[in-house]
């Protein structure tokens, strides 16, 4: 081994941790996309299995079911605008919002549940996007 390639191999900590910081926002970015896009989906194509989760009407109501394709449509345009990162800031503090929604509503109506928790995660993980000023292939902050 040449003492050129040694410095370089030394270096290797700091240049992952480097790209780490740069990059773990925009997965962070595209992984909360992807959670929203994927109940959007669902509720869009079987509002039906969603209704329960919608306070103060009955389950099969329409009104159920259109607030479930409302619902679901308002996750999809919060993925495409997350991943893509159109007003970013902007949108993940409404997609917090959101999501903050959904934690109360689901321990109001079943109580603190793995459910909950998860969802309590991907709260988290909105709310640390609304903050961050660095991130990478963005079209707008």
């Amino acid at each position: 081994m040449s003492d050129s390639a040694e410095p370089a191999r030394l270096d290797l900590p700091a240049r992952a941790h480097r790209f780490a910081a740069e990059w773990s926002p925009t997965l962070a970015r595209v992984l909360l996309g992807l959670v929203l896009a994927w109940f959007g989906y669902h509720e869009l194509v079987a509002p039906a299995l969603w209704t329960g989760y919608v306070p103060g009407v009955t389950s099969g109501s329409q009104v159920a079911v259109a607030a479930v394709l409302v619902h679901g449509w308002v996750l999809l345009v919060l993925a495409v605008s997350i991943v893509a990162g159109v007003a970013l800031r902007l949108v993940a503090a409404l997609a917090a919002l959101l999501v903050l929604q959904i934690v109360i509503t689901l321990t109001i109506t079943g109580g603190l549940t793995d459910l909950t928790l998860r969802d309590v995660g991907v709260l988290g993980l909105a709310v640390c996007l609304t903050g961050g000023s660095k991130q990478r292939a963005v079209l707008s902050g």
